[in-house]
């Protein structure tokens, strides 16, 4: 990644969102009995805490219990009738879910169900803390608990089992594709585009070309200042999710919009059929054009509506976020490398104390950036700022298991994305089994590279201070009768 790149004010407020870790999870099916009926359900555990059978019929049947009503903080939050020998559900927040295990099983509980309106992410946490906690600790959505409420009533048992997975995390791979494809894409984007200011006829022409190009370039006082505010922004957010989270889905729809249009009339105007246009308060505006808008903001606007159907409402969510990150790449700008360094140190500190840190400080125990990625406190919106992935699960449960997902933060993406950068986070996430700040990874990797490839060139002063880029006027070169050979170094000066 070269320093320079530009920041469009409409993606702005965006682009502090979250550099939320990649992150897997584990599956199981919960077969639910009562009523004379049965029916199965995803849920989410941590296979290294506990292990499972992998066929129904090595399942134990466990009478269910519902706890939702008590948060289940303290030993006087077990009722009269005791929990012994049951699978109690108990609902998220309030205390740190590996604490409600632990006084499920003083109870005698023999399996631990937290219902959250996310599955997004398995049991995870400092264990070494509750060394003691063995029993079963698994998620399951507010959704599916519900619909197992009013189908199979109030008497319910169930058998909990997972099945063995493919050991190959494709996720993984569909991530690394989008991810690397996009920066690949949006660089060849910025880099055309710089091109065709460089070949301006006239500093006049160059000069309303960049008028056409709304971009914001980053000073290191105003790196600083942008860390900051992500800062800000991730704390309220945390504090007032429920009210906040509207405002950046609005945000979402409106830049995403925009930078969908942006993105496929690139491609329409290299179309030469179809220019027809139409004359409106002394402007032409192509008809297709007209269209192109049209069919971007239904695009946004339907994936607002059904964002949280979690069968397709992702493909809606990846194409706009997709769009979204190759229109900042093409538009971002850096001036020198000082600024690039700045920013991406920062950027990496911000990552790691939000993911690392955090944990320390809040009353849960949980990472503020894996809660406001999970929807804090149970919260059913999520903020849509990731690319997702589900894992979509094979065989007979695969109706049953298309969820959980894997997740990058759009910052991944725009802020830096080398391939080896993403090898080494995915190596990492297999390793260590549990989500990771990509930007640890990625900003080592991408500093490094581009300081190298600078230092071979010998231009590590140039890189570091950044040089403007100036073309000779047309009538400068062309009147030279003298010199009628002009060699790249004549016509931009450095």
């Amino acid at each position: 990644m070269g320093p320079q790149r530009r920041l469009s004010p409409a993606g702005a407020v965006l682009l502090w969102g979250f550099l939320l870790p990649l992150t897997a999870a584990q599956e199981a099916i919960l077969h639910a009995s009562g009523n004379g009926t049965t029916k199965d359900y995803c849920m989410l555990y941590n296979p290294y805490w506990t292990a499972l059978p992998s066929t129904l019929e090595n399942a134990t049947s466990i009478s269910l219990m519902n706890l939702t009503s008590t948060p289940l903080c303290n030993l006087s939050d077990i009722p009269p009738v005791g929990i012994k020998n049951k699978a109690v559900v108990v609902p998220w927040g309030s205390c740190h879910f590996l604490e409600k295990a632990r006084i499920a099983q003083k109870g005698g509980a023999e399996a631990m169900l937290v219902v959250n309106n996310s599955v997004l992410f398995p049991p995870s946490g400092n264990r070494s803390e509750f060394p003691d906690v063995k029993i079963l600790i698994a998620f399951i959505s507010y959704k599916d608990f519900r619909d197992m409420n009013q189908t199979l009533g109030d008497n319910i048992t169930v058998k909990m089992y997972s099945p063995s997975w493919p050991n190959f995390d494709y996720t993984m791979v569909v991530i690394f594709v989008i991810a690397v494809f996009t920066v690949a894409l949006g660089g060849y984007w910025s880099g055309l585009v710089e091109l065709e200011n460089l070949k301006a006829v006239t500093t006049e022409d160059r000069e309303m070309r960049k008028k056409k190009e709304e971009y914001l370039t980053f000073s290191p006082l105003t790196v600083v200042i942008f860390v900051v505010i992500c800062c800000v922004m991730m704390v309220l957010l945390y504090f007032f999710y429920k009210w906040l989270v509207y405002v950046m889905i609005a945000i979402f729809c409106i830049a995403s919009a925009m930078s969908l249009y942006n993105c496929l009339a690139a491609l329409i105007h290299k179309i030469p059929y179809g220019q027809c246009t139409i004359a409106c308060r002394g402007k032409n505006m192509e008809v297709r054009l007209i269209f192109l808008s049209g069919l971007c903001i239904a695009v946004a606007v339907v994936w607002a509506v059904f964002r949280n159907e979690d069968r397709w409402a992702w493909i809606l969510q990846d194409i706009l976020g997709i769009a979204f990150c190759l229109n900042l790449i093409k538009t971002l700008k850096l001036p020198n490398f000082k600024s690039c360094v700045i920013l991406l140190g920062l950027l990496l500190l911000y990552d790691v104390f939000f993911v690392f840190i955090t944990p320390f400080i809040t009353k849960n125990g949980e990472s503020i950036m894996v809660e406001l990625a999970a929807g804090p406190f149970g919260n059913n919106e999520k903020l849509p700022v990731v690319i997702r992935v589900p894992k979509l699960i094979y065989f007979s449960v695969m109706s049953v298991c298309l969820m959980p997902v894997s997740i990058l933060g759009f910052g991944d993406i725009i802020v830096p994305a080398y391939a080896i950068g993403m090898i080494l986070t995915f190596v990492v996430l297999v390793l260590m089994k549990k989500g990771q700040p990509a930007l640890l990874y990625l900003v080592p990797c991408t500093l490094i590279t581009a300081s190298v490839v600078a230092w071979r060139r010998k231009e590590m002063k140039k890189f570091w201070k950044g040089n403007s880029y100036q073309m000779m006027d047309h009538l400068d070169y062309a009147t030279n009768e003298e010199n009628p050979v002009i060699s790249g170094e004549q016509v931009v000066q450095q």
